[in-house]
């Protein structure tokens, strides 16, 4: 009978979930391919062993991550919260602070999807306010908005670029005890200078997002951390599922936090950014690219002549790479993620070709 009335099955979800557009991931929205630079992943992969005791259901806050992860990012343990993925996070943070259809939340396009959806999914209004020249925060937009809680990506995704250490902190000053001020910084290993950790003593209201999937690259694994006060963390604790985290993620989350799994991070991110400079200064010598972006993170935002055919033509050529044009405040740009010496080398023969192409194509018409 359900076989043969699918459309009356779906009639019964929530009217906001019919009208929701999820977000559409690298990996869902793109397949195949053999090299894979869409989706910011880290290509040096690290290897890690499990105990193959899973017989028992894991701690919803294993000690050894939170401690880990404490004692890595210098705050303490109460200060913590691992999850499945940054992106729990947000979703907790939306849903333990945000009344639905009261409350809003702030957003600096171009910038991370998800904020968005996990406020639509939770009926919370979006203010959308650009940064400046796809960089800086609009500082009096912000103003003008009364949210309860402000995000700020730096390293941003997609732009890769930083927000100044005195416009997060201006922020923080402007929503004292009116607002949470969430700083996502996923990709703060490749620029672990501009980490506002230190600023968590000050500004009780200030939330920090991290991640394992990035610079330890443990994309599979989805742990996430969100470090903020303890009045903040105990709040999330209360609407976090009983047990967020699988044995295998914590095992290999704890592995991943020793002197030795912080270490390896950090040689894989001396290498990633020099891979990521080399592929910049190939960008800039492209007179088929328009625009390079800055980058502090794995990843290099390029302004093309036109993004669709530009990830059409590397797909042919068996590489994935990112169109971030629907993106608002950008055009025709694509993005692309730091893979293996290897991949980078034949990533940048098969832009130069393409390229290459398009500027004989132009004369043959002109």
């Amino acid at each position: 009978m359900s076989d043969k009335n699918p459309t009356g099955v779906a009639n019964l979800a929530r009217q906001i979930v019919k009208d929701l557009v999820p977000y559409a991931s690298a990996r869902s929205s793109m397949s195949g391919g053999a090299v894979w630079l869409n989706a910011n992943e880290n290509a040096l992969a690290p290897s890690y062993q499990l105990d193959g005791t899973f017989n028992r259901y894991p701690s919803c806050q294993p000690k050894a991550v939170i401690n880990g992860y404490a004692a890595y990012a210098g705050v303490n343990p109460e200060q913590v919260l691992v999850s499945r993925g940054a992106d729990e996070g947000i979703e907790l943070l939306i849903r333990s602070f945000c009344e639905p259809k009261q409350d809003s939340i702030t957003i600096c396009p171009p910038t991370y999807g998800m904020y968005a959806i996990s406020a639509e999914s939770n009926q919370t209004l979006v203010n959308k306010v650009l940064l400046i020249n796809n960089e800086q925060l609009d500082l009096a937009g912000i103003f003008a908005t009364n949210p309860k809680l402000v995000f700020i990506c730096s390293p941003n995704n997609p732009t890769g670029d930083l927000i100044p250490r005195e416009q997060i902190i201006a922020v923080l000053e402007h929503f004292a005890a009116k607002a949470l001020v969430v700083v996502d910084e996923a990709y703060i290993e490749f620029a672990p200078q501009a980490s506002v950790v230190d600023l968590l003593s000050h500004y009780p209201h200030l939330v920090i997002l991290r991640t394992l999937s990035k610079a330890f690259g443990l994309a599979g694994l989805r742990c996430g951390f969100t470090l903020a006060s303890v009045d903040v963390i105990n709040a999330l604790k209360k609407m976090i599922a009983p047990y967020p985290i699988a044995e295998p993620v914590a095992q290999i989350a704890a592995q991943a936090l020793s002197n030795a799994g912080i270490a390896q991070m950090q040689q894989s991110v001396a290498t990633i950014n020099q891979l990521r400079d080399d592929f910049i200064s190939f960008a800039k010598s492209q007179s088929g690219i328009n625009k390079v972006w800055p980058s502090n993170a794995n990843y290099v935002l390029l302004q093309v002549d036109n993004a669709a055919d530009c990830v059409s033509a590397l797909i042919n050529a068996d590489i994935l790479i990112r169109n971030q044009s629907s993106q608002l405040g950008l055009s025709q740009v694509v993005r692309v993620s730091v893979g293996t010496a290897d991949e980078m080398q034949r990533l940048q023969q098969a832009m130069q070709q393409y390229f290459l192409n398009n500027e004989a194509t132009k004369r043959a018409r002109a």
